[in-house]
């Protein structure tokens, strides 16, 4: 199999390509809008044929590509069915595959950071892409874009450590030069929700982080929503002072209806 672990500097966000080395059928996971060139570039260098461009969850920190990469590659983009993005080609459920070539991705659903958090895993290769659920050492944030503290400690305990324990994690971010762990590592390593903490400690840890408003939030998630395409990244180098509740605004003022449970105090 063909692998790539891609990352944005900006946003310290990875981006994973996979691809089937005899069919050339290929998946990236959590794509970036800034970065479209530089994937596209190494899609046409490997002679690769992009199938899904699939996504662990709407970001609040960068605008994805998946949009574009569909206009450009002709790709399928994949998104949990929770997700509430309005423009995606698959609607992904729990235990649902995703196959390129003989290699498959086995969906699995771990809310908690956001409603519509999955991971996918790759069993033959022994690799689980967490997105922002869990990090090296961490976990994603509960506090808003229907978080749940005590639905990502069960996502985490029930679904993923339950994979082997030499299952390698890729995670969505790490802002320490980290790039990947194991599921037996951040069982006896993580501080926020390995294997020492109880729930109830897990979510008071989580309720007590009181972290800033995401930078690029109110660009991001209502132009996320739309696989990337609902708003021009224009104003993103303008948007880190941006204030609570202005997701909703944006997105009230685009006809959605459920724009009010996208507003939060922060990823």
């Amino acid at each position: 199999m063909i692998f790539r672990q891609l990352f944005d500097p900006e946003t310290s966000t990875y981006t994973y390509l996979l691809a089937n080395e005899s069919s050339r059928e290929a998946v990236l996971i959590d794509s970036v809008l800034g970065q479209f060139d530089r994937d596209a570039t190494l899609l046409r260098e490997l002679d690769l044929n992009l199938g899904y461009a699939l996504e662990t969850h709407v970001h609040a920190d960068h605008v994805t590509a998946s949009g574009r990469l569909r206009e450009t590659f002709g790709c399928k983009v994949g998104v949990s069915e929770s997700s509430g993005v309005v423009n995606a080609d698959l609607m992904l459920q729990d235990g649902e595959s995703i196959r390129f070539g003989d290699g498959m991705l086995e969906v699995m659903s771990t809310p908690g950071h956001t409603q519509g958090c999955v991971t996918y895993v790759c069993r033959e290769a022994g690799m689980a892409f967490t997105g922002d659920v869990l990090l090296v050492r961490g976990c994603g944030r509960t506090d808003f874009q229907q978080g749940d503290a005590a639905e990502l400690f069960a996502s985490v305990r029930d679904r993923i450590f339950a994979l082997p324990d030499d299952t390698q994690v890729y995670p969505g971010h790490d802002y320490h030069g980290r790039m990947v762990s194991t599921v037996g590592e951040e069982k006896r390593f993580n501080l926020r929700i390995g294997l020492d903490k109880s729930m109830n400690e897990f979510v008071e840890i989580m309720n007590g982080l009181n972290l800033a408003y995401p930078k690029h939030m109110d660009v991001a998630v209502p132009a996320n929503l739309e696989s990337g395409l609902g708003i021009s990244t224009r104003d993103l180098d303008r948007s880190g002072a941006a204030a609570s509740g202005s997701v909703a605004s944006v997105m009230e003022e685009s006809g959605r209806q459920d724009a009010e449970i996208w507003m939060g105090s922060g990823i």
